[in-house]
């Protein structure tokens, strides 16, 4: 599993021991920390993640990308994709999870994403229009209730087809 942008890595707490993990962030802290918590379950690098960037990762079966999208401008968020599309393996899958604007959501879930720092909160069809550039196959969901706050997230999966 290849994880973009894996900030301190916490989600490893969630996922099984035995796992090939690989985190990659920008940010130096975020790494130092996942390296002290979880330096035995997995590599992490200090690193931008790009399609050029990639050739000496391999490939693999999931790559996931999470609370990283709301943060890029269209353009790096397309890198992001085309990066994920080159690594994954045919029939990989890519999961992304991020903050969306919804018409209809809790007015205390909009105000939260309006203080965010992301910068590019999406509606669900911004995120897909950027994610089908890469995978034809993309899909979204969108969720209330993810967690107990009012907020609402937008999850995107592509999978990689055979070629």
């Amino acid at each position: 599993m290849l994880d973009i942008g894996c900030g301190t890595a916490d989600i490893l707490a969630q996922l099984p021991l035995d796992i090939d993990y690989h985190g990659y962030d920008i940010e130096p802290g975020y790494i130092a920390s996942a390296r002290q918590r979880y330096g035995h379950r997995g590599s992490f690098v200090v690193r931008s993640v790009s399609p050029e960037a990639v050739e000496s990762l391999g490939t693999f079966d999931m790559v996931i990308s999470l609370g990283v999208l709301h943060h890029l401008t269209d353009l790096l968020a397309g890198t992001l994709f085309a990066t994920a599309a080159k690594v994954l393996r045919p029939g990989g899958r890519l999961v992304t999870v991020d903050p969306t604007y919804v018409k209809g959501q809790h007015p205390v879930a909009r105000l939260l994403l309006a203080l965010d720092r992301g910068r590019h909160v999406r509606t669900p069809e911004a995120y897909l229009a950027i994610a089908r550039q890469h995978f034809r196959d993309a899909s979204v969901t969108v969720l209330h209730d993810l967690i107990i706050v009012p907020y609402t997230h937008c999850i995107i999966e592509a999978t990689r087809l055979n070629h």
